[in-house]
């Protein structure tokens, strides 16, 4: 007893004007609990700056995730093209139902080219080999269905898929290549075709003192899109150059 009144006449005498219920407030601090920094810890240094963000790739080169169903594959689950694949002995060869000649050009070269973007076999092996011989045995056949044929081009080029891509370029020097005046014909549609290979034109990879077996096979890209520019030109009249210098600014002719 003698303990607590000794201390409430300190208090007392500490602050005789406030009441013993403010002066617990103030113990409590309880005005002031949240103007704390919640246990985290502070420090009077400079904060450090942040990494920039890296700037998200555009994906301009990358190729198509989904191809749609082509109309080779629909005519050949269904039956109606005249090819099929020959087995026998060490290497696989097509077979033709009929000869090749007698064939309404009209109706299946522009379904074989687009055949060209089928990645499964035994799509692909028979668009390819198809394809090939259809060119060669088409004469003057050809010319007549050159407009048929632009659309599927730019489709197999659109695609951004190399194998379909390469395949394609090769196929384009042999179609330019196959008859007389099918170079010159073809210099109106440079517009659709080109626009795709100048992306593609000085896209090449760096791999040090490596070797790069695809020059082997033909299929680095950049130099067969500049072998088949040449064949354009080359085979392509007076107005190609002019024609491909427009939609290539990088290229350079070959014949001057």
């Amino acid at each position: 007893m003698l303990q607590q009144q000794s201390t409430i006449k300190r208090i007392k005498g500490h602050s005789p004007q406030r009441s013993p219920g403010k002066f617990c407030s103030n113990l409590l601090n309880i005005s002031n609990k949240f103007a704390g920094t919640g246990g985290m810890c502070s420090s009077l240094a400079p904060k450090k700056s942040q990494a920039p963000q890296k700037v998200p790739k555009s994906g301009i080169f990358q190729a198509l995730p989904m191809i749609e169903q082509t109309l080779f594959k629909k005519y050949y689950d269904r039956g109606d093209l005249p090819i099929a694949v020959n087995f026998s002995g060490a290497v696989r060869k097509i077979v033709w139902k009929c000869e090749p000649e007698c064939l309404d050009y009209h109706l299946y070269l522009p379904i074989f080219f687009e055949g060209l973007r089928e990645t499964e076999d035994p799509y692909k092996f028979l668009a390819v080999n198809g394809c090939e011989e259809l060119l060669q045995k088409g004469e003057t056949k050809i010319l007549s269905v050159l407009p048929q044929l632009i659309i599927p081009i730019k489709k197999a080029l659109a695609t951004k898929n190399h194998d379909i891509m390469c395949i394609t370029l090769k196929k384009i020097q042999k179609l330019v290549k196959s008859g007389q005046m099918i170079g010159e014909a073809l210099v109106p549609y440079y517009r659709q075709i080109l626009p795709v290979l100048n992306m593609y034109k000085n896209k090449r990879l760096n791999i040090g003192d490596k070797i790069d077996y695809s020059q082997r096979k033909n299929e680095n890209l950049s130099d067969l899109i500049q072998e088949t520019l040449e064949t354009l030109e080359k085979n392509g009249g007076e107005d190609a150059y002019i024609n491909i210098k427009y939609m290539i600014p990088t290229y350079e002719s070959c014949m001057f």
